[in-house]
């Protein structure tokens, strides 16, 4: 089998050796100019398995050399070498297309990580396993784009309603790329209690704090050679956000009670629910950090918006119950009909969660309409709604009150609050949230 070769762009002949003997460690043949013309020139020649370019050259700079490749060498990953702190240049490459970026000078460790990355590209990888149903034009455009996203390791927001499936749109991510073979770790960053967010996401090293009693790896060494998928990120405290924004950036982490940084390799991908722009701009989210994981966002569309999809999914999730029951069935005609026309507040988990309840509420092999207990009507449940809305208000004055003097009470601790209150952690985030005291 032939060796890989690399093109590297440089205009400096330390930074172009260094890379060559760093390859060749690798058994990596590599080829460098030092201008951006000289590299056209060399890419009409023969084909690259990976480039290496810096960011400013002679005859140009690197972010138009991206988008060239990306026009003419689609299959060649290109990584971008930028000064170190400049940030803003790394995120644009990555907008632009490239593979991932490095920051002068050089880490070894992280290039050659990087390189192996690349080069499993060229690979032939298994399908995911998993897959969006539906045929639809916006389902056929996510995958389309999931197929390209997992050829970079730029940072992947997917922003959606509940329900929607962003979790699976980020294993297919996962799935689909050079990092199939490396742990998928899915993290609800508002399920883990505030005092335990760092131990968590960093780790710890024994006696480091109260009931440290043994050493703890922490979720991003936790997903080394894979990826983190930080779901609800909007969770996330703003001390929490500084110190996930400097691992994703520098690429390394401190276990709690270390003095050194340790580095992990671990793509990010990110989702929230919540309308993160919105809260970048009331300054409940941090901008930085923001744009860190907003790369590049992938939408996942509401299932009112995607109707004609309907009957594919409730033929698939029929399936899917007919294999855990060993008990086939099928929908009445009429049960159809009421599953395209209702409006699905939770999207694709919701019409799950009806033919789960409908399977056992049947009689026979056939669903019917009242088996689904949709609401009769939209009209129905706005009227509904209209006469709980006075309660409501009343209920929630008192509602807020207690969470208030329960708070106090316990200084703020949200742990020790919903102790108190009788409720989980993850409830009285809900309820500040909905009351307006998050």
């Amino acid at each position: 089998m032939n060796s890989p070769i690399a093109l590297i762009i440089d205009d400096e002949p330390d930074i172009r050796e260094l890379l060559q003997i760093t390859l060749k460690r690798m058994d990596i043949n590599s080829q460098s100019v030092e201008s951006l013309g000289a590299a056209r020139q060399l890419l009409k020649q023969q084909n690259f398995n990976i480039c290496l370019t810096d960011m400013r050259l002679p005859d140009g700079d690197g972010l138009d050399f991206v988008s060239y490749v990306q026009e003419h060498y689609p299959n060649m990953p290109v990584a971008m070498i930028t000064a170190h702190g400049n940030m803003e240049t790394a995120i644009q490459a990555l907008k632009s297309g490239a593979f991932d970026f490095l920051t002068k000078p050089v880490d070894l460790g992280l290039l050659r990580t990087l390189v192996r990355s690349a080069l499993k590209l060229s690979e032939t990888h298994t399908p995911a396993k998993r897959s969006l149903v539906g045929e639809g034009r916006q389902i056929q455009e996510i995958r389309s784009a999931v197929g390209k996203l997992a050829r970079s390791q730029a940072p992947i927001y997917i922003s959606g309603e509940s329900g929607t499936g962003k979790e699976l749109v980020a294993r297919m991510i996962h799935e689909s790329g050079p990092r199939a073979s490396g742990p998928f770790i899915p993290v609800n960053c508002g399920a883990i209690p505030h005092d335990l967010l760092e131990s968590e996401f960093f780790g710890h090293k024994k006696g480091s704090f109260t009931g440290a009693v043994a050493d703890k790896e922490g979720l991003f060494k936790a997903a080394e050679g894979g990826t983190l998928f930080l779901d609800e990120i909007a969770e996330l405290p703003q001390h929490m956000q500084v110190k996930i924004l400097r691992a994703i950036q520098e690429k390394s982490i401190r276990p709690i009670g270390t003095t050194r940084e340790i580095p992990v390799d671990a793509r990010i991908l990110s989702a929230t629910h919540a309308d993160l722009k919105r809260l970048t701009e009331s300054g409940k989210f941090r901008q930085d950090l923001y744009y860190r994981i907003n790369v590049i966002e992938l939408k996942i569309p509401p299932l009112r918006e995607r109707r004609n999809d309907i009957p594919l999914l409730v033929s698939y999730l029929l399936e899917k119950l007919a294999n855990v029951r060993e008990h086939k069935l099928r929908l009445s005609d009429a049960a159809l009909r009421a599953l395209e026309e209702y409006h699905y507040p939770g999207n694709v988990r919701e019409l799950e969660n009806i033919l789960e309840r409908a399977s056992t509420l049947c009689e026979g092999d056939v669903i019917k309409p009242e088996d689904l207990q949709l609401p009769t009507s939209e009209a129905v449940h706005q009227v509904t709604q209209g006469k709980k809305a006075v309660l409501d208000e009343y209920l929630g004055d008192i509602e807020k009150q207690t969470i208030l003097e329960t708070l106090e009470k316990t200084k703020w601790n949200r742990t020790a609050a919903a102790k108190l209150l009788g409720i989980s952690l993850r409830a009285l985030r809900y309820r500040l949230e909905k009351l307006g005291l998050d």
